[in-house]
Parts: structure tokens; sequence; C-alpha cells
């Protein structure tokens, strides 16, 4: 009987130690390579560079709270846009604290943008509080605001934001936005003189 038992435990050790080397070292090995050679930016983060420094990601928003930067949606992450601790702020519809930030937010876009009605995404945050991306009117929302921090014209702001959109993947996976660090990018690179 204990040679029986030895016999048929030699090919369930086998099978296990066969099955380690393939799906837990081969395969995700295998992956990577592929990964690195054929999408080596998003297999790498996604990460942005400035003069051979690393700035950011495509795929993780960043507080920007100058009136010369569009502003991403509010983060609940951390202290705020911190990737160590992504989360929302588990704040319920019937929240007093949600309401009472959520109205805050309104009177101050409100005092600082164009009339009409306030984006929503300008004063929600996302599931986890990194979203990076913002909707084409909350882009749009923001122009003038911009435009006159950085005494560029609405118009060429326009042109930069409309430049900026990404549209959905195959024509219906997602939805029309814009990446709000790389639109700051833009930004940037034209040089504008410093608001007054």
């Amino acid at each position: 009987m204990g040679n029986d038992f030895v016999s048929s435990l030699r090919p369930a050790i086998v099978m296990t130690a066969l099955f380690a080397l393939l799906l837990g070292i081969a395969y995700p090995l295998a992956l990577t390579g592929i990964g690195q050679l054929a999408f080596p930016h998003q297999a790498n983060g996604s990460l942005i560079e400035d003069h051979g420094q690393v700035i950011g990601s495509e795929l993780l928003a960043q507080g920007f709270s100058s009136d010369r930067y569009f502003h991403p949606r509010p983060s609940a992450a951390g202290k705020g846009y911190d990737p160590l601790a992504s989360a929302g702020s588990n704040l319920g519809p019937a929240s007093q604290a949600l309401h009472d930030r959520v109205v805050g937010d309104i009177k101050t876009l409100k005092a600082a943008g164009p009339a009409g009605p306030v984006p929503q995404d300008l004063v929600t945050t996302s599931a986890s509080g990194l979203d990076p991306d913002i909707t084409p009117e909350a882009a749009f929302y923001q122009v003038a605001r911009v435009a006159k921090a950085r005494g560029l014209s609405e118009q060429t702001l326009h042109g930069m934001v409309e430049e900026a959109i990404a549209h959905p993947l195959l024509g219906f996976l997602g939805e029309d936005r814009v990446n709000v660090l790389l639109l700051n990018r833009q930004l940037d690179a034209l040089g504008a003189k410093p608001a007054q």
C-alpha cells in the first residue's frame, strides 16, 4: 500500500511543479516580453517624461489648482490624487458632507467660470479618485478661466480642447474624453505669457 501511495503521488507532484513553472513563470514572462516589444509605453505605465524626469502618467490624475491650468475631477484618494490610496469617498447620496462639498465646489466654479450649469464631473469624484480624464464639456467650461490667466484667446484654447478630445475606441467603446495632464502639457508647450 505504501508503494502504491508513493507511485500515485509522484504524478501529482510532477504535474503541480510543471504547471507552476508554466503558469507561474513561463506564461507571465512571455506576456511581459510581448508587452514590452509590442507596447513598451503602455507596458511601462504610460509614463510621461520631461527632460529625462518622470512627471506623471497618462493613466493617473494629478492635482492642478492654478487658474493657468485645466483642472481634473476632484479626488478622494488619500489627501487628493494619491496613487497609493486610490479610493472613492464612500459618501452616499444622502450624505450631508458630500452635499456641502459639491455645493461649495459649484459656487467656486460658477464664480470663476461662465454662466450655465457646471459639468457634473467637475464636482464629483471618480471611484478611484484618480481618473485622468474629464468630459469635453468640463474642459470647454474651463476655457474662459484658463484663457484669461494665460493671456490667450478663448478661440485658441477651444481649438486645443477640440484637438485633445479622444473618441471612443472603435467608435463605440467608451466616451469622448480629454486627458487633463496631456492638455496641460500642450498649454505649457505654447510658451504663453505668464498671468498678469
